[in-house]
């Protein structure tokens, strides 16, 4: 990773930020998608604690 980086001193601009935001929350639903398929058990009881979060929020 550190390859794409022009050098360690200069600021990163925001294109390149968000473009590494990108790549990042792609290899994360990557990686729930897989543990969700494994792991269906598991995959349930987080969706269900996640729904129980959004119904007691109050906007």
């Amino acid at each position: 990773m550190a390859d794409t980086q022009p050098s360690d001193d200069a600021p990163e601009t925001a294109a390149q930020r968000r473009a590494r935001r990108a790549q990042f929350l792609r290899d994360l639903m990557e990686a729930r998608a897989l543990r969700d398929r494994v792991q269906p058990r598991r995959a349930r009881a987080a969706r269900m604690r996640q729904q129980m979060r959004m119904r007691t929020f109050r906007w």
